[in-house]
């Protein structure tokens, strides 16, 4: 009776080690998108690309982002394995301040959540900084 349980155990193990079940993963080209110094007004839209690298479609259920500055926009349809798509984000570059913003991506993928970062600058031009005024009163002197 033991040698049965004992076969009949090795024989579910090895079947589950067997049908492993196909997952969908997704991979980023970049998690980190830097704006650099850019005008205010400028265009905010930038994208993240990535791939499903899986043996599964990959959805992507939701992105959300921290702050209600920044929006972000998911694919609608599921991505097939091998296939690629894109998050796009608008950065509302009205504001005149230091970027710095976390987009979560919620999928069915192998890891499920993903963070994705914005960084970088907006400045208005028109408006020069106190050493630059500083500097031309100096230079008209």
């Amino acid at each position: 009776m033991k040698k049965l349980f004992t076969i009949l155990f090795i024989g579910l193990v090895s079947l589950s080690m067997n049908a492993q079940e196909k997952m969908a993963k997704i991979e980023f080209k970049e998690t980190t998108i830097d704006y650099g110094t850019i005008e205010k007004g400028a265009n905010g839209l930038r994208t993240f690309e990535f791939t499903n690298t899986g043996d599964a479609p990959l959805i992507v259920s939701k992105v959300s982002s921290s702050c209600g500055c920044t929006v972000p926009k998911k694919p609608k349809d599921p991505i097939m394995p091998g296939q690629t798509g894109e998050i796009e984000v608008k950065y509302d570059t009205n504001r005149v301040m230091p970027i710095r913003k976390t987009i979560t991506v919620l999928s069915n993928a192998e890891t499920p959540t993903v963070s994705l970062k914005i960084k970088g600058t907006v400045i208005d031009p028109s408006k020069t900084s106190v050493l630059e005024k500083k500097g031309k009163s100096v230079m008209e002197k």
